[in-house]
């Protein structure tokens, strides 16, 4: 009976924290869609390792999922296998989410700092960093007006209205007063996502020393299912924020 007791309050305490992650991203994600309507919004295309990142997660979940499965049938040697290839896999989609915006930075995406009275501040990049950048309009990123991409004429640097396809008048001053708030919500949230990663990572390190000094065996392997639990919600946060950010 205790150690029922046990297993269903690491569950239940699992499935808050997971309900907590939940309430924090629907929060932010709302912000960036409302933020959106009705403003020029730079959208971003997804660099190409933010296109792998999406089968790299998968595929840690997929060796997780064969852990649990090995540890069940006792088969600790193939479990410790599969756990150390989840932990390998979540380490290179870090790398995947570092490398791709460190390819959104070069594009103009980033942030820069600069000099005040107050000291040296930091903000996001406007759109004429985006145009100074690397990145090409049209294929890289474009901007946006409730989901109609504006017209731009790289001769002459000017935006037009989606509405005004002979480019009789300009809205260049406009859209050049944006500051980039959709880079400043992409960075949150990918960031954000990152520190909950990090801590998925520790606990698989954790359960994978725990299967090794044998305190998780198949009569006792609530760890590793909870870390299923936490796991797999965060590979599937990353496809629905990818979703959000890239393709909406």
């Amino acid at each position: 009976m205790e150690k029922e007791v046990r297993n269903s309050t690491k569950k239940m305490m699992m499935y808050f924290i997971v309900f907590s992650i939940s309430m924090l991203f629907a929060g932010l994600i709302s912000a960036y869609i409302v933020s959106s309507i009705g403003q020029y919004w730079v959208h971003m295309t997804p660099p190409s390792m933010f296109v792998a990142s999406n089968f790299v997660i998968v595929a840690a979940s997929i060796t997780l999922i064969l852990a649990n499965k090995a540890i069940q049938k006792g088969a600790i040697k193939k479990a410790k296998s599969f756990l150390l290839c989840s932990l390998i896999l979540g380490l290179g989609f870090t790398y995947t989410q570092y490398s791709g915006w460190q390819t959104l930075s070069s594009w103009g995406g980033g942030w820069s700092n600069h000099e005040t009275e107050l000291g040296v501040a930091t903000s996001w990049n406007k759109i004429d960093d985006l145009l100074e950048g690397s990145a090409v309009y049209g294929v890289d990123y474009d901007v946006r007006i409730d989901d109609e991409v504006l017209i731009y004429d790289e001769s002459t640097m000017d935006f037009y209205a989606p509405n005004d396809p002979l480019m009789v008048k300009p809205i260049t001053l406009k859209v050049k007063h944006l500051t980039n708030t959709s880079g400043g919500y992409l960075w949150v949230l990918v960031m954000v996502h990152i520190l909950h990663l990090s801590f998925g990572l520790i606990y698989m390190l954790v359960n994978l020393l725990r299967i090794h000094r044998g305190s998780i065996t198949s009569e006792d392997n609530v760890q590793l299912r909870t870390l299923g639990t936490y796991w797999h919600f965060l590979g599937g946060l990353w496809i629905v924020l990818f979703f959000i950010l890239f393709s909406v």
